[in-house]
């Protein structure tokens, strides 16, 4: 609340009186120490200051206050820790002090945020490059309208989760900003095929594009992507559920530089996506694809040959594979930091064998999640051994692993942290003598 009034203060147009007054008449005497800096120097320094600080230092002196406001300082300014609280007007002090300086501005969760703000952003700050508005569930496609209309370096901007946003948004947007690189439109359940291809036709540099939980983005929306944005490296299409192999494809064949690929929840993919990505992005680091049930040891057979710099998988619920995917991982993928197999439940033992024998357990494997592996037993551990560099094991559900065996593994690698959960032994039934008092749960306790 303290850091709220700071910013109401020192961004409204005119002060309350007696404050006015007070901050005034202070002596210029005092400002003489400060004064030595110079201008300069002082600039410099409160470039590196967050918000708040710079709310304080404006309070100090009148010389300060006149430093710390200018606009030089205030390129960057992330209000998230001020979410709901901050009101429209904060936000239209804010762009006419800051004005073509401000380059960077995160709004993510200031939900009482609306349009006629991001209208008065848009028309005073045009050199915004970078503009996160996530969570700001009261602006509409007005808002876009007015950054089209005079943002035109806008690179990156994120409007997750704003509800209100359609179609007309990504054409605005895809009129107004040519150079646009990033955008995430995750959970936007209005936009649909339209909107992305009208996107993809204006916006041809974009890298990242993230549509998680859009469920009318389908095969049509990510093929004008693979058609028109050739230098994409992220795309997340988490929940996208129509999506198919047909979509995938195409990217893979025309979007060579992708680098992170998140499919979850697409369950209608098969291994043609996978045998896809390994013929022609080499450069692939992440891929998610839990919940791909289709996914089988053929597909990421093929994804171990080609992929080399494969960092992290999430094969959550990839329920068909078996220990011949950790077998290629293991030979193929000498990077692997993080791997999920959680309910995979045809994983053995003898997997993670190989898996620990492989070049990535020494050097990279950090993280492995093995949740609900009923098939996994002490010997896992004792194989895992050899993995220097493992930081965290999951293993809640794992009936099978003993608490003997996790504190053999850590006496072994002392700075893993390993999650896991023993249910409580039942208590065999009283077939003879009284009823005891208290359950043997609560007798041991």
């Amino acid at each position: 609340v303290a850091y709220l009034i700071e910013l109401n203060f020192l961004f409204s147009n005119s002060f309350p009186f007696d404050l006015q007054q007070t901050f005034l008449s202070s002596s210029d005497a005092d400002d003489e120490p400060i004064k030595q800096l110079p201008k300069e120097i002082l600039l410099r320094i409160f470039s590196y200051l967050d918000v708040v600080s710079l709310c304080r230092c404006a309070q100090v002196c009148k010389y300060w206050n006149v430093l710390a406001l200018d606009g030089s300082s205030w390129q960057k300014i992330n209000l998230f820790d001020f979410q709901r609280d901050i009101e429209g007007p904060v936000i239209e002090n804010i762009s006419q002090r800051c004005g073509g300086f401000l380059k960077f501005l995160s709004l993510r969760g200031c939900q009482s945020v609306v349009d006629k703000s991001i209208r008065t952003l848009a028309f005073h700050c045009p050199n915004i490059e970078n503009l996160d508005l996530s969570e700001c569930k009261k602006i509409t496609d007005i808002s876009t309208q007015s950054i089209s209309k005079n943002c035109s370096r806008l690179a990156a901007i994120n409007l997750q989760s704003c509800s209100n946003i359609t179609d007309d948004s990504l054409k605005y947007i895809s009129d107004g900003c040519p150079n646009l690189l990033e955008i995430n439109i995750s959970w936007c359940s209005l936009i649909s095929e339209n909107g992305v291809e009208a996107l993809a036709r204006g916006c041809k540099k974009l890298r990242k594009f993230c549509s998680k939980g859009c469920k009318q983005v389908n095969d049509n929306a990510i093929s004008c992507l693979a058609k028109f944005c050739h230098d994409l490296m992220v795309l997340n299409l988490h929940s996208c559920e129509s999506v198919t192999d047909a979509s995938i494809r195409q990217i893979a064949a025309n979007c060579h530089k992708l680098q992170k690929l998140c499919v979850s929840k697409c369950a209608e993919l098969t291994d043609l996506s996978l045998m896809a990505l390994s013929q022609n992005t080499p450069l692939l680091n992440t891929l998610e694809a839990s919940g791909c049930r289709n996914f089988t040891d053929i597909g990421f057979q093929a994804l171990g040959k080609n992929c080399k710099y494969l960092e992290r998988m999430d094969l959550e619920e990839c329920n068909q594979i078996t220990d011949l995917t950790l077998a290629h991982l293991a030979t193929g993928c000498p990077s692997l930091e993080k791997l999920t197999l959680s309910h995979c439940e045809l994983i053995t033992d003898d997997g993670i064998r190989q898996l620990a024998a492989g070049s990535c357990a020494a050097e990279s494997l950090s993280v492995l999640e093995l949740d609900n592996c009923p098939l996994i037993t002490d010997r896992t551990l004792e194989h895992l051994v050899s993995c220097h560099n493992l930081q965290r094991i999951e293993l809640f559900d794992c009936q099978m692993i003993s608490r003997a065996a996790i504190r053999k593994l850590k006496n072994h690698l002392p700075n893993i942290k390993v999650h896991a959960y023993f249910a409580p032994v039942t208590p065999p039934p009283v077939t003879t003598g009284h009823r005891p008092r208290y359950c043997r749960c609560c007798e041991i306790l």
